[in-house]
């Protein structure tokens, strides 16, 4: 591991009142402790996962549309007001890895194929073909297949499954296990999917009711409503539609 723990700069009163501090998750921040080399970040939709990994990335010098320090580019991203707030400790310091963020995903592609048009070799990196032209899962895959490598580095991922399909996500957590086993990278991952979550020996991080808790994978909503839904489809249907009959 390379990011040991990260908390904020300023007491919680210190804080302003907007968005993002406004999230109760981010505001009660004191210190977050990585003991893993795979950590996901889980909870419901505004629960401030995402905010806190583009924080990250921020301080870590990636562009927060995604890519590593090398891609500039502008994009709809935030300025991450929350990253200057966030103080980062390693041990030890890196600067390689990349910040993918599947909501700005296509931007970022296009982004690389600029740059192939002056540098054609800057699409070996990605398969040696454009992102673009490949379907949006192929991309995503294409992506974590060419441009994640050895030798040290942190890599922030959010929402990686959102065009990967159940079979693709396997192959996500193969890369993901070559890639750390030799104690050369971690990752720190937003996800909603129950699929990613049952990494092995993952330290998984729940957002809600005000702070940021670490959990079992069997404790997560994820896993239990999935498991749910397919123990009772039927029940579950029934419920959800029971205001028709």
């Amino acid at each position: 591991m390379f990011l040991r723990s990260i908390r904020l700069r300023h007491s919680n009163s210190s804080l302003p009142n907007a968005y993002p501090y406004s999230i109760p998750a981010i505001r009660n921040i004191k210190e977050l402790v990585f003991d893993s080399s795979v950590t996901f970040f889980c909870g419901e939709n505004g629960s401030g996962k995402s905010t806190l990994l583009e924080a990250i990335a921020y301080q870590c010098g990636f562009n927060t549309a995604g890519g590593s320090r090398s891609n500039f580019y502008d994009a709809d991203a935030s300025q991450s007001d929350l990253g200057e707030h966030l103080q980062l400790s390693w041990f030890p310091k890196t600067s390689s890895g990349f910040f993918f963020r599947a909501e700005s995903f296509f931007q970022f592609a296009s982004h690389i194929d600029e740059q192939a048009k002056m540098h054609p070799s800057a699409l070996e990196s990605y398969g040696g073909k454009s992102l673009h032209h490949q379907s949006h899962g192929e991309s995503f895959l294409s992506l974590f297949t060419n441009r994640f490598g050895s030798g040290n580095a942190i890599y922030l991922l959010d929402e990686p499954e959102a065009a990967l399909s159940p079979q693709r996500q396997l192959s996500l957590i193969r890369i993901i296990h070559d890639l750390t086993r030799e104690g050369e990278a971690q990752f720190i991952i937003a996800t909603h999917s129950p699929i990613l979550l049952g990494y092995p020996n993952a330290s998984i991080r729940l957002f809600g009711g005000g702070e940021i808790v670490e959990t079992e994978y069997e404790r997560t909503e994820h896993y239990q409503l999935t498991k749910y839904f397919l123990d009772h489809r039927e029940k579950l249907l029934a419920e959800i539609f029971k205001d028709e009959e």
